[in-house]
């Protein structure tokens, strides 16, 4: 059954927001004060809602997204943010010529909030975008690992039963499919949560990513409990038991969140 994010952009905007002041923020602190001229880039922006804690603290903010609509809706959502010259927004891929040479080494920061597990490719994207951080800036990157009980995105099924059921995003892409169809769900959702099943990532997968592409770990968070529970849920957020979170593999089945801040080698 879809929570109430999963259909008003206000209440995703508010809780992304609040996760971000509350939580992000403090996070990224432990290894990078965060100043009032930093220029920070949200890739896979959405609603905007995570950058509206860093134009709180006098930052100025640059959300893209492929989708136009939803950066359409981040334009009004912080509209007052966009009139005062502290964010833009702009749906672009990355990836994109121009935009590659106007952008590049500009960036304090830039965040990946629950977005690299949707991108093809990492091993091609991540060492990609280091090229729009200044040379000491760093990039966060925050996703749940694959093996999760909801790696899968599933919460977002229309079958009440689909949406609720761990682990089953794992089983054989055609067993997969088989079960949303099934199910009833949407060719658009089958969709979705196919390409999420190619593209979905393991803490150990990115952390060798991370070394591959000559850069860093600085700061390193594993979550049992995500922080995005407590305005979901209501669940109040816990880290990872240091035990389950040293073992390889076992810990991404029970792990809801990885956190990493990375910056490049030297």
């Amino acid at each position: 059954m879809s929570l109430k994010q999963h259909t008003s952009r206000d209440e995703r905007f508010r809780q992304q927001y609040l996760n971000s002041q509350d939580y992000l923020i403090p996070f990224l602190e432990e290894v990078l004060p965060i100043k009032s001229d930093m220029k920070i880039m949200e890739i896979g922006a959405a609603e905007g809602g995570v950058l509206k804690a860093f134009t709180d603290r006098n930052c100025w903010v640059f959300g893209v997204d492929l989708n136009p609509k939803r950066i359409e809706v981040a334009q009004g959502m912080m509209a007052e943010e966009v009139e005062a010259g502290k964010a833009d927004f702009l749906a672009v891929n990355v990836y994109d010529e121009d935009f590659g040479k106007e952008w590049a080494g500009k960036f304090d920061l830039i965040l990946l909030k629950d977005t690299i597990e949707h991108i093809p490719e990492q091993e091609k994207f991540i060492p990609y975008i280091k090229r729009f951080l200044k040379p000491e800036g760093k990039i966060y990157f925050g996703f749940p690992p694959w093996r999760m009980p909801f790696g899968g995105h599933q919460q977002i099924c229309r079958n009440k039963w689909l949406s609720k059921i761990p682990y089953y995003h794992l089983l054989p892409r055609g067993i997969y499919k088989a079960m949303l169809k099934a199910g009833k769900e949407p060719e658009k959702v089958v969709t979705e949560l196919l390409e999420i099943k190619d593209t979905g990532i393991s803490l150990a997968r990115f952390e060798r990513i991370i070394k591959a592409s000559d850069m860093q770990i600085l700061n390193k968070r594993l979550y049992l409990f995500n922080p995005i529970y407590r305005f979901k849920f209501n669940i109040k957020p816990r880290e990872q038991y240091k035990l389950l979170g040293s073992i390889p593999y076992f810990r991404d089945f029970v792990t809801t969140a990885g956190w990493y801040v990375v910056g490049p080698n030297g």
